[in-house]
Parts: C-alpha cells; structure tokens; sequence
C-alpha cells in the first residue's frame, strides 16, 4: 500500500509544480491561407483579407500587394475562446472566424469583394492551417467579369 500511497503523493506534487509554474499547454495559433489571382489588376493594388467572427466582427485581418497579378496571405488568428479557468487548464480551443472576406482595393476605393465560408470553402488538410478549396478570382476597373 505504500507504493501506490507513493505514486499518488508524486502525482499530487507534479499536479501542485505545473500549477505554480504556469507549464500549461497553450491553445494554437492557426492561420487562414487564400490564394488567387486578380484580372486587370490596377498597378498600386492590394488585397485584403478579414476574418469575421460571431456577431460580424473583424479581429484579425492582412493584406498583400500583387505579384504579377497573383496573390497569397496568410492571416493567422489565436484559436482560445475565452479566458482560462484556473492558470491556463480547462480553456477551450475552438475560436475560428465565420466568414473570410476578400477585398480588391485601390487607395480609399474597394474595387472587387468575394465573401467565403469557413467551413465550405476551405480545407484542413495540415493541423493547423486553413487553405481554400479552389484560388480566387478578383476584377480590378474595366473587367466585365
């Protein structure tokens, strides 16, 4: 009995050290990736990208100015929901923004806008990285579409 009343005691005290110490696993950083390419694309262009949360709002944003008429951004978003409860245990993990907007812009002007989904636009096909299903397709001035 005085093994087991060993083990536990060990199992107490390395319970008590990670408390103290704060040695909690902390939630991930994830990142949202959209690739495209943008057609009649103005010469001093960027593009935008916001991630909407729950009740329309827009935490976390990039943006990129073209290469030869492509583009890749990479905005990356903390996944903690909400505070820890006690020293970084039991927090939840499971923040993702809703919708991801792409914007075409050119000075103060929004020239072309694509609005995606999070869940059916986009794959996760590495742990922590959200890639679209297919690139993009923005219209600068004088495109038809």
């Amino acid at each position: 009995m005085s093994g087991a009343l060993k083990s536990l005691q060990c199992a107490v005290y390395a319970l008590a050290v990670g408390l103290c110490t704060g040695s909690y696993a902390a939630c991930p950083t994830d990142v949202v990736i959209v690739k495209g390419r943008v057609v009649n694309a103005p010469r001093n262009a960027i593009v935008r990208v916001q991630l909407v949360y729950l009740r329309q709002q827009v935490e976390d944003s990039g943006d990129t100015t073209l290469d030869n008429g492509r583009f890749t951004i990479k905005v990356p978003f903390y996944t903690q929901s909400h505070g820890p409860v006690i020293n970084g245990l039991f927090e939840k993990c499971n923040r993702k923004p809703k919708t991801v907007i792409v914007s075409l812009e050119e000075g103060d002007q929004e020239l072309d806008r694509v609005s995606l989904d999070l869940a059916k636009d986009f794959t996760m096909p590495y742990g922590s990285a959200y890639t679209l299903r297919s690139e993009i397709v923005l219209h600068g001035p004088s495109d038809p579409h």
